[in-house]
């Protein structure tokens, strides 16, 4: 039986040697290059995990003396801050004080005034300046000036206490951006590879908007805590200088005080004679008031009068227009009655002219006398303030120790309630 070869490529023993070898050298060098990939890439993961612990040891690190700093910042705002809320506690309780002071001068003040303005109703040859005119104005202006000068440490203390609220409110503006940072940066620094909020974030390297240096947040708090130990201390300097004016002038208060009240005891006699004078003058005009009055109404009935006869002069011109035919003649009759009532008339008109003259008079009177009415008000009252001066000027020799006690004494709360009890 015949055997059939298929035809195949026929190689040479050296070919099937060479490919062999060519195999196993490749294989070799495959492996020998997985190892060194192998090699590396455990070096590699070993260094990666090595530097991304050492990251985080350094970042908690830094964040630990990142919160420490905040503290320490925080600390010193918070002394700070307790330190202005005890110098605006302060300098406002000395801005009481001397307001409390500048109101205790309104009582020798308010006397004075009062006098010098019931002593202007004073007309024509009783506006004299006299010696108690001289001594109440000089008394205004010793007064007015202390009063300036305690208005202006006032003004003083009140800028002042702004400054220190705006420096308080600066103060606490950043303790409360300190408060947020020291928070964030507490919970960034426990946060832990297993904590469950963690994430990828877009673009977390980008430079947030309005960052600053470490240098400038550091500038930031100690210019505020600078500025606060100013302003404290300016706040001080002027505490210090607040009662300074309080004493100036008692001598020459005390001085004027005793002035004015002699020439008010020699004046006390002078406004009686006023007095007296103007109650002769309000009895007289009472009593030509009254007699208006009467004639008043005694013209009122006069043209009262007048009316029936007015009725029956016209009634009667009226019905003789009745007669008929020649009767109807302009005869005496007609021309007496016309003259009747054109009499009448010219005889009401003349009564009411003089009546509107009377009331106008009246008016006049009544003018007059609630001018007498007031001026007589007001020389009783001024008499009365000179008679009561030397009692009201009695209370600026015991000044109120406190401002409890100087507002009771200035609006009598205290003597109501006195009788209240009683």
């Amino acid at each position: 039986m015949a055997t059939y070869v298929k035809p195949a490529t026929r190689y040479q023993p050296s070919d099937w040697f060479t490919s062999n070898y060519t195999i196993s050298t490749n294989a070799e060098r495959q492996m020998d290059a997985s190892h060194q990939v192998r090699q590396d890439a455990r070096f590699l993961r070993n260094e990666t995990d090595n530097k991304t612990k050492w990251d985080q040891h350094d970042n908690n690190t830094r964040l630990a003396d990142r919160v420490d700093q905040i503290r320490k910042w925080k600390d010193i705002l918070e002394k700070t801050l307790a330190d202005l809320d005890k110098e605006i506690s302060d300098l406002s309780e000395a801005k009481d004080n001397t307001e409390n002071a500048l109101e205790a001068r309104n009582l020798p003040l308010d006397v004075a005034i009062e006098n010098l303005t019931i002593r202007e109703g004073r007309q024509q040859i009783d506006v004299v300046e006299d010696g108690v005119e001289h001594q109440l104005k000089k008394e205004v202006e010793v007064i007015g000036g202390i009063q300036k000068q305690l208005q202006t440490k006032i003004n003083e203390q009140f800028e002042q206490l702004c400054l220190l609220q705006e420096a308080r409110q600066q103060i606490l503006a950043d303790l409360q951006d300190k408060n947020i940072a020291l928070g964030i940066d507490v919970d960034q620094y426990n946060l832990t590879e297993e904590s469950p909020g963690i994430s990828y974030k877009p673009n977390p390297t980008r430079v947030p908007k309005g960052s600053t240096t470490p240098q400038q947040w550091e500038d930031f708090s100690r210019y505020n805590k600078e500025r606060a130990d100013a302003e404290m201390k300016a706040s001080q300097r002027l505490r210090e200088a607040t009662h300074h004016t309080l004493h100036q002038t008692d001598n020459d208060q005390e001085a004027q005080k005793q002035a004015t009240e002699y020439d008010l005891r020699k004046r006390i006699h002078e406004f009686e004679r006023a007095k007296d004078e103007l109650e002769w003058q309000k009895k007289n005009t009472e009593e030509e008031i009254a007699e208006m009055e009467e004639d008043i109404r005694r013209l009122e009935d006069s043209i009262k009068a007048k009316i029936n006869p007015m009725k029956l002069a016209q009634t009667r011109l009226e019905n003789r227009t009745y007669r008929p035919n020649v009767e109807l003649c302009r005869d005496e009759p007609q021309y007496g009655l016309t003259d009747e009532v054109k009499q009448l008339e010219a005889t009401k008109r003349a009564l009411e002219e003089k009546l509107k003259q009377s009331q106008h008079a009246l008016d006049g009177l009544e003018q007059n006398l609630h001018r007498i009415n007031e001026d007589l008000g007001l020389k009783i009252n001024s008499l009365m303030l000179d008679k009561r001066c030397m009692d009201t000027r009695q209370k600026l020799e015991t000044r109120p120790q406190t401002g409890m006690e100087r507002n009771l004494t200035l609006t009598g709360l205290q003597r109501s309630r006195s009788k209240i009890l009683a």
